[in-house]
C-alpha cells in the first residue's frame, strides 16, 4: 500500500505513521507529503524519512481547479492507492475526490458526528466537547467526502473527559490517542480488516 499523505502544520500524525512503517507494524510505503503551508514542520518530516515533498496552495495555483490537479498529480506520480490528511486545513478537491473516491482517510479529534464539520478543529473541538458536558470525547478514523468531517466512520476510539479538564489537557491526550491509532487502524486497512 503506498500512501500519499496532505498535512498543514507539524505532522505528528505523519511522523507516528512514518515510524510504524519504519518497525514493520505498518505494511506500507509513505510516498509523497503534499502541504499548503511552506513552513509546515512536517516538509522536514516527511524529507527525513525519504518521501517527496510539494507545496500546493493558492500562491502556487491561484486557480481552484489547477491546484486540485497539481495535488492529483502529485499523489498519482508517486502511485498512491490510499491518501491519509493528517492534519490538513483545506477541502479537497472535487478531481482529487473523484478519482480517490473511498481512498482519502481523515482522523478528527472527535467522536464523530458530534463536534465535527467546518470550523471544527484544533482546540475549538476540545472547547466544544468540555463545553457540552461529554464525559467522553475521542478520535475517529473516517473516508472523505465533498464536506468537513461527513464520510463514513471506518474505526473511533474513546478517550476520557475529566470533571476539571481544560481544553488544552483534553486536546494532549487526545493527540496521543491520535498517535496510537492511526497507524493501528491504517494496518487494519492495509490487511483487508477495515473495508473502503
Amino acid at each position: 500500500m503506498n500512501l500519499g499523505f496532505l498535512a498543514s502544520h507539524r505532522g505528528s500524525n505523519l511522523q507516528a505513521v512514518l515510524d510504524a512503517c519504519e518497525a514493520g507494524t505498518l505494511p506500507a510505503t509513505p510516498r509523497v507529503l503534499i502541504t499548503n503551508n511552506p513552513s509546515a514542520e512536517a516538509i522536514q518530516r516527511a524529507q527525513s524519512a525519504g518521501m517527496a515533498t510539494h507545496v500546493l496552495n493558492s500562491v502556487t495555483h491561484v486557480d481552484p481547479d489547477a491546484l486540485d490537479s497539481a495535488i492529483h498529480t502529485a499523489l498519482t506520480d508517486a502511485h498512491c492507492n490510499l491518501i491519509v490528511l493528517a492534519g490538513y486545513m483545506k477541502m479537497i478537491g472535487p478531481r482529487v475526490l473523484r478519482e480517490f473516491r473511498n481512498r482519502i482517510v481523515n482522523i478528527h479529534p472527535a467522536l464523530l458526528p458530534r463536534f465535527g464539520g467546518k470550523g471544527m478543529y484544533g482546540i475549538h473541538v476540545h472547547r466544544a466537547v468540555i463545553a457540552s458536558g461529554a464525559r467522553v470525547s475521542g478520535v475517529s478514523v473516517h473516508l472523505v467526502d465533498e464536506e468537513y468531517d461527513h464520510g463514513r466512520i471506518l474505526a473511533q476510539a474513546e478517550v476520557p473527559v475529566y470533571p476539571n479538564d481544560t481544553p488544552e489537557a483534553l486536546a494532549e491526550r487526545v493527540l496521543r490517542k491520535e498517535h496510537e491509532f492511526l497507524p493501528a487502524v491504517l494496518a487494519q486497512i492495509a490487511k483487508n480488516q477495515i473495508a473502503l
